[in-house]
């Protein structure tokens, strides 16, 4: 999210968190085993300003991953040709297990990711109650300062956080310290002294102890904000990046607040990781601004992933209790805005 738009960085209740405290049995087969991506060719160049309609991938553009078939993406794998459709789901006044029931009826189909928010100190889930039983869970783990990780003081609470996560028996995507190139959260580099390098350390150590506690069902995703702020070289995107051996997915969060385009929202992070790594836009939604403009714009997005063949994976920001926030992000907050949500999730692009 940017600056102006942004959950509080204290105070997120449970019920803020899926209502997290009535967590349930979460059980599921899955593949297991860590891959990694070897890096391949320069990044896509972007060319052509970016417009409301999606515009195709260049024709020369190679098929991407052709060398590494499902390598990539490690326990939660990149299919090709399919993309995961899931969210983060709260709805005001409902449950959790209801909202997954409701959406079920809405749209045809359960979530294929299943995004859950948790705080740096709370313990991660051992299970999720009301899952549906082949979604993927998505942890979203808040952060420190880098210097309580990185000084070993955070250890055992990391070492526990990796034997919640292990015990989960599933495939699992963790993303931790998510939107660190935003001024609006106490693990950005905003925060830390502009030390981006820090973020680094403190992603390579976090894998390292989940790996020593043998948490080998986790996938990392790298999830920046579209754009940085500051607006400043030392805050570049990149600057960030913990390097191939340790991502498994690059994330993205990106919002229709003033009426960018999805080229605008995720073709930078598309083009300069997307030929070695699998892409997933984490956090999306779109303001309403009035007639049918939210469900142009959920139609927009379906072309768009359509169109950009290493996109895995889409979550929306399914809800209306978002804290301090006015806006509603509900899938469901219109009913034009409904039925093109609908068509997206029946559109074999996102079968995955």
């Amino acid at each position: 999210m940017t600056g102006g738009h942004r959950r509080p960085e204290e105070g997120v209740t449970r019920r803020g968190l899926l209502g997290l405290a009535g967590l349930g049995a979460a059980s599921s087969a899955g593949v297991f085993g860590m891959w990694r991506a070897a890096s391949r060719e320069a990044p896509l160049a972007v060319s052509g300003t970016p417009t409301s309609t999606p515009a195709p991938v260049p024709s020369a553009t190679p098929s991407p991953f052709a060398d590494a078939g499902e390598r990539l993406g490690g326990t939660v794998p990149f299919i090709a040709g399919k993309a995961m459709l899931g969210s983060y789901l709260g709805l005001d006044g409902m449950t959790y297990p209801d909202a997954v029931k409701l959406r079920r009826e809405q749209i045809g189909r359960d979530q294929r990711i299943t995004h859950v928010f948790y705080a740096w100190e709370d313990k991660l889930p051992a299970r999720i109650e009301g899952k549906p039983k082949k979604s993927v869970p998505m942890v979203s783990w808040r952060g420190p300062e880098y210097t309580e990780i990185l000084g070993g003081d955070a250890d055992e609470l990391i070492a526990a956080a990796a034997r919640r996560i292990r015990d989960l028996d599933q495939p699992t995507l963790l993303r931790w310290g998510w939107e660190m190139n935003g001024d609006w959260y106490r693990w950005g580099g905003a925060r830390n002294d502009q030390d981006t390098d820090g973020y680094v350390k403190c992603f390579r150590k976090l894998r390292k102890i989940f790996d020593d506690e043998g948490a080998d069902n986790v996938s990392w995703v790298w999830s920046p904000n579209w754009n940085s702020s500051p607006k400043a070289d030392w805050n570049r995107i990149d600057a960030y990046y913990p390097g191939d051996d340790h991502v498994d997915w690059v994330g993205v969060s990106g919002y229709n607040l003033h009426r960018e385009s999805p080229e605008t929202l995720f073709d930078p992070i598309y083009a300069k990781y997307s030929p070695r790594k699998p892409i997933m836009i984490t956090e999306v939604g779109s303001k309403d601004y009035g007639g049918t403009t939210k469900a142009d714009w959920i139609r927009q997005l379906s072309a768009y992933v359509e169109q950009r063949p290493a996109i895995g994976g889409v979550v929306w920001f399914d809800t209306d209790t978002h804290p301090s926030y006015p806006e509603h992000w509900r899938l469901d907050s219109l009913p034009d805005a409904a039925a093109a949500y609908r068509e997206m999730a029946g559109n074999p692009r996102f079968s995955g």
